[in-house]
């Protein structure tokens, strides 16, 4: 079974044919030398095309191929690119391999239900979606051997839109799957390849979807296939859905289909990771496989809970997906048989107690299921073991084997390739190799060899690109839409590089608290509107399409952006996404976060804007509690009397911006130059950057977990004696 293209590639020139490989590789999305290829075949075709190179090339008129190959200059630069590509891909003795050669035949199945990885394949709805696309493509950079398993979503992006009245209207977009980074899996027939469900009724069917992600291989599942009726070809369609029955078949294909998929394509794997519990059926699948391989009931749980990671981002029990027992039973009654467990058992492993009784919750499961555990910050960590101490009472809270991976970034996907050259030209003579080696502190140490001088000039610049990245989609709305004048000043047309900017951009949660520095609004405009030391905020963000009041807090906020009393200095900027992340995190002066604690379990953003040499300006909470060091950012919210939570931290807020983070920024020195604020974004990137890299991430798993499972696979040694209460076979 391969998966092949499904386009007519014949105009591409035989001396450009590598840029089919290269396309459907997001190996491009993270070298700016690989999709400068694209776009210098054509800019406007490049940025029509939304930075899509497959899309790019099927569109681009023969001519202009034609011509790139005729072009000396071009040519080199291909030459050279494709030669890197072929030298990443082919490589061997990476750091995975000379650290644990004798694991490099053991795979790891990673499953999510949603992954960011490039805005050409929008298959993410926030955060989560990120961390396991960055997760992949680190896992690829350093060789650890590891296959993905996801969803097609189809219908699943949905962009956004701004009524006059602020109000969020959700704008859907069918993805064109045969234009985007992702090639159809083919059985031995030459036709897609289609499976289905085991023992599941009714019948569901699927079919299976390729992305490359450099070295590491993610399949995607998609039931919009003939194959299934019409009201189960909608599983696959869009992320999350808010209905309870649809989410529970959503979770049952990702789970148990995609455990099938990966034995069907024969690909053989010693450790699961599942990277929140929308999967956890994946454990089911692999138990009842390790049954009807001859394993006993007793070796095979010991088998697939020995050799299973189950990491959780949820800091709250509501935050859980929870199935009452009919609507299990409804899909499961013919599974029960196949998995040689009774219903009792099964249903009794997904208790929690602060359930009703008929709850199957599906991180109770992950949590009986897995011998390994982990939450994604030190607080979060704790917070976790204090969630699930009801499963191991015997053990002190401390004991109780959760323990924590803090969340990293794939630092090239998030630094600005400019920051990066500038950094390269005072760091290389002392450390050439330098980028290779991001996650060691010594490196990022160096970068107090970059003149204040450059390194101001070059974020301004970065100011500059983010605020007419913002202009130039306000002119488009003007044009396109007949835009109110009041909804393009709230865009932003009114932003000043000149002035502080603070950037706020997160999924419109209520316990984000997108709107805790309007508590007080003569204050704020105090400082938003001082005449010599001025202060701005973009916001961004989506909320959830069935989140109301998400929608309302979104809207307080649009509504306040239009006010000219705040002078045209708050703007919101619609559609967020990982373009505009990007724009943002690396163009802002202060990036700000204040959710409700200890709700944040990680957080990332606020990690690539500090790698960017942003400052945050953050609660006490998630990663920051970590990150904070008193030298590259402010944080606030560590105590408080419980009298009024928002208003305390709102007012530490605008404390720290009128006694601290203003005076700052605005102090220069006669050359024009914030020295003071430079050394704090130097302090912000050396302090922060390898310390909240996917490579230190993934190295941790690999240290702390990874390599604990695999060994486990090695030997056979499928007995553990902390298993959690009630999981016995």
């Amino acid at each position: 079974m391969i998966g092949i293209r499904w386009i007519d590639f014949d105009h591409i020139p035989d001396r450009l044919s590598g840029l089919i490989d290269l396309s459907y590789n997001l190996w491009s999305s993270w070298h700016p030398e690989a999709w400068l290829l694209f776009k210098n075949l054509n800019r406007q075709g490049w940025k029509e095309s939304i930075h899509n190179p497959v899309r790019m090339l099927q569109e681009l008129p023969p001519e202009l191929l034609e011509a790139a190959a005729s072009n000396i200059d071009y040519t080199n630069h291909y030459d050279a690119v494709i030669a890197k590509f072929q030298r990443y891909m082919l490589a061997k003795n990476q750091w995975f391999d000379e650290y644990y050669p004798e694991h490099q035949h053991h795979k790891i199945a990673y499953f999510s239900a949603e992954y960011g990885l490039q805005h050409s394949l929008p298959l993410y709805a926030g955060g989560l979606g990120f961390l396991a696309g960055d997760h992949l493509k680190e896992c690829s950079d350093i060789g650890i051997p590891l296959v993905a398993v996801g969803f097609m979503y189809s219908d699943g992006y949905l962009h956004q839109r701004i009524r006059n009245d602020g109000w969020q209207e959700d704008v859907e977009e069918k993805l064109d799957r045969d234009n985007a980074p992702v090639k159809r899996v083919l059985g031995r027939d030459g036709n897609q390849l289609i499976l289905q469900v085991p023992f599941i009724a009714p019948q569901i069917h699927f079919a299976l979807w390729r992305v490359d992600i450099g070295r590491v291989i993610l399949y995607l599942i998609d039931t919009e296939i003939e194959q299934n009726p019409p009201h189960l070809r909608n599983i696959s369609s869009r992320l999350y859905s808010s209905i309870n029955e649809m989410r529970l078949l959503q979770e049952i294909v990702l789970g148990i289909g995609g455990t099938h998929a990966l034995k069907s394509l024969g690909v053989k794997y010693s450790a699961v990771h599942l990277n929140e519990g929308h999967a956890a059926f994946a454990l089911v699948e692999l138990y009842r496989q390790k049954i009807e391989e001859g394993l006993t009931s007793e070796e095979a749980f010991h088998h697939v809970y020995n050799t299973t990671l189950f990491t959780t981002h949820t800091p709250v029990p509501a935050g859980h997906d929870k199935f009452p027992h009919w609507m299990i039973d409804k899909y499961f009654n013919a599974y029960y048989s196949g998995m040689h467990m009774s219903r009792e058992d099964f249903l009794k492993k997904g208790l929690h107690f602060e359930d009703p009784p008929d709850t199957f919750n599906m991180a109770a499961f992950c949590m009986r299921m897995a011998a390994h555990a982990n939450g994604v910050s030190e607080k979060h960590g704790e917070v976790a073991r204090r969630m699930w101490h009801f499963l191991w009472p015997e053990h002190k809270l401390d004991e109780v084997p959760i323990g924590s991976v803090t969340n990293g970034v794939h630092i090239p996907t998030w630094i600005n390739p400019r920051l990066v050259t500038l950094i390269n030209r005072y760091i290389s003579p002392i450390c050439p190799d330098w980028f290779e080696h991001h996650d060691k502190e010594y490196v990022w140490a160096l970068i107090d060899r970059v003149p204040d001088a450059k390194l101001w000039e070059l974020h301004y610049a970065l100011k500059i690109k983010l605020i007419n990245r913002i202009l130039q989609f306000k002119r488009r709305d003007w044009m396109k839409y007949q835009a109110d004048c009041a909804n393009v000043v709230a865009g932003g047309a009114l932003i000043d590089p000149n002035t502080l900017t603070i950037g706020f951009a997160r999924r419109f949660s209520t316990y984000k608290r997108a709107d805790l520095i309007f508590q007080d609004l003569d204050r704020l405009k105090k400082i938003l509107n001082n005449p010599w030391k001025p202060v701005q905020i973009i916001f961004a963000g989506k909320a959830h399409p069935a989140d109301d009041e998400g929608k309302r807090i979104l809207q307080r906020i649009y509504q306040y952006a239009q006010q000219p009393e705040f002078g045209g200095r708050i703007a919101f900027v619609e559609d967020y996404g990982e373009q505009v992340a990007k724009y943002l995190v690396q163009g802002v002066d202060v990036w700000m976060n204040n959710p409700v604690p200890p709700l944040e379990a990680s957080g990332t953003s606020g990690m690539k804007a500090a790698v960017n040499g942003v400052l945050n300006f953050s609660i006490a909470d998630g990663w920051w509690i970590e990150g904070y060091n008193g030298k590259n950012g402010w944080i606030f919210g560590k105590s408080h009397t419980n009298n009024d939570r928002n208003w305390e931290d709102a007012s530490e807020m605008y404390s720290l911006l009128e006694n601290e983070i203003v005076p700052l920024y605005y102090d220069t020195d006669l050359d024009g130059i914030p020295h003071k604020w430079v050394a704090m974004m130097k302090e912000s990137i050396k302090s922060n950057a390898p310390r909240f890299s996917s490579r230190r991430m993934v190295k941790e798993y690999m240290h702390k977990y990874y390599i604990s499972i695999l060994s486990c696979a090695e030997c056979n040694a499928f007995v553990d004696d902390s298993t959690p209460e009630g999981i016995s076979q």
